[in-house]
């Protein structure tokens, strides 16, 4: 056995699968987790010691837009994978909307081509719906499930209405992710706010009722044909208090740490920059969000990472597009209220870890043991550093997080058994793998 093993991590705090952490060695041999157990007697080419560290399976981020093709001056597949690297996630899903969008087997080829050339870490991808694609997805492959964009959307991929849905969920078993906000709803408010230039106005355009008629829709959909349903970035008290009284077996829900710690009040102090889709809500929403994940009503967290540039997201009130970036910062921002007590860093790893992993059928990820793919992060729960702009490495160079003190910030990224990122260096060389979807 220790003529194979290629990296140890030594005297770390180690998140077990139990959820209970306890000092000891981590043995990696081929891009796998060999052994698990305190002192640990065999030698390594490498040595990492974790000593007054936490480690923890590395963060699937399921929903992320990283731009590439056609969008790359926001983002790319390289940039975008330093960024998970530094943050601590090893695996993404990105999504469809992307210049050609991912709506067949050409474009899926094609993002799994340049992600294989030039990604740090592990990566899946959507196929996105557009009404008359039916055939399609079902079809492509490998993908992690199908993205539907019922509202905030431009073009083909957007598809709002009842009867352009029915035949989606009617057909196939494929996970079926949805952005849930009322196209129409969106339409005829905009109209009411017409020449409005307070980006606050984005909150009461696109508000709590248009995302719950959505959601509802989408809800009555996949009762209709028990199909598998996914809510992406739930937003709303109104739709936490749906899923707490209504959530099938087959329907899991997620939530973003921006509307988890983001508000209406950020408007005030970041601009467009606060400007996303769907859009902050209350303090309010915000409590009845944390409540909902802490009790199970959420499954996992995602960031929803979808840049813009500076000089985009300058142009003022409603020129400047909606979102912003989250991969970096996500880990830290959950473990820092791990830290206040308001959660526990068990809870975190599964919210971010092993809860996607199930959901979207990913084997051999999100817990630390023998067999399981070395995909691990080593954090600093032990101090706080602020969020600089001068820190971020994704390609659009701010947060929305900027001076916010957290902890938890990772120190080592270890994607597939290779050191992707250690002590503020990254290893570019480093490469991912496309995740694979099944039931094992």
């Amino acid at each position: 056995m220790s003529d194979s093993t290629e990296l140890i991590i030594r005297h770390a705090e180690i998140l077990n699968p139990n959820g209970r952490l306890e000092r000891g060695d981590v043995a990696i041999a081929e891009g796998k987790i060999q052994q698990v157990g305190s002192q640990l007697s065999q030698e390594a080419s490498f040595e990492i010691n974790g000593e007054g560290l936490t480690l923890l399976p590395g963060v699937i981020d399921p929903q992320v837009h990283f731009r590439e093709p056609g969008l790359e001056h926001k983002e790319d597949l390289f940039t975008a994978g330093c960024a998970c690297a530094r943050g601590g996630v090893t695996s993404f899903l990105e999504m469809p909307n992307t210049r050609p969008p991912t709506i067949d087997q050409a474009a899926m080829d094609d993002k799994l081509r340049r992600a294989a050339e030039k990604c740090l870490v592990n990566y899946g991808f959507f196929v996105g719906a557009t009404g008359d694609n039916l055939d399609a997805l079902e079809t492509v492959h490998p993908t992690c499930g199908i993205k539907i964009f019922m509202g905030s959307a431009h073009g083909a991929l957007l598809v709002s209405q009842e009867e352009q849905l029915d035949p989606i969920f009617a057909r196939g078993n494929r996970l079926i992710a949805v952005h849930a906000e009322d196209q129409a709803r969106i339409v005829e408010r905009k109209k009411q706010f017409q020449g409005a230039t307070d980006p606050a106005t984005h909150s009461q355009i696109q508000d709590n009722q248009a995302a719950l008629n959505a959601t509802q829709l989408a809800l009555k959909l996949s009762k209709r044909y028990q199909r598998r349903l996914h809510i992406l970035h739930v937003s709303t008290a109104e739709e936490a208090d749906l899923l707490r009284e209504d959530k099938p077996s087959w329907v899991t829900a997620e939530v973003t740490p921006q509307h988890l710690f983001l508000n209406t009040d950020a408007y005030q102090s970041i601009g467009t920059f606060a400007q996303m889709n769907p859009p902050l809500r209350s303090r309010h929403d915000n409590e009845v969000l944390w409540q909902a994940l802490c009790d199970g009503i959420f499954d996992f967290v995602a960031t929803d990472h979808a840049p813009h540039t500076l000089e985009e997201k300058g142009k003022g009130y409603p020129h400047a597009p909606s979102g912003m970036p989250g991969v970096e910062t996500s880990l830290a921002l959950m473990l820092t209220q791990a830290k206040a007590g308001h959660c526990t860093i068990a809870q975190v790893s599964n919210w971010m870890s092993a809860a996607p992993a199930k959901a979207y059928r990913i084997p051999n990820k999100g817990a630390i043991a023998p067999g399981h793919d070395a995909d691990l992060v080593l954090v600093d729960l032990n101090h706080y550093y602020p969020v600089r702009r001068e820190d971020i490495v994704s390609k659009c160079g701010w947060s929305p997080f900027e001076g916010w003190n957290l902890t938890g910030w990772p120190q080592t990224t270890i994607v597939g058994g290779q050191v992707a990122y250690h002590q503020r260096q990254l290893f570019t060389e480093v490469r991912g793998k496309p995740l694979r979807f099944d039931a094992g």
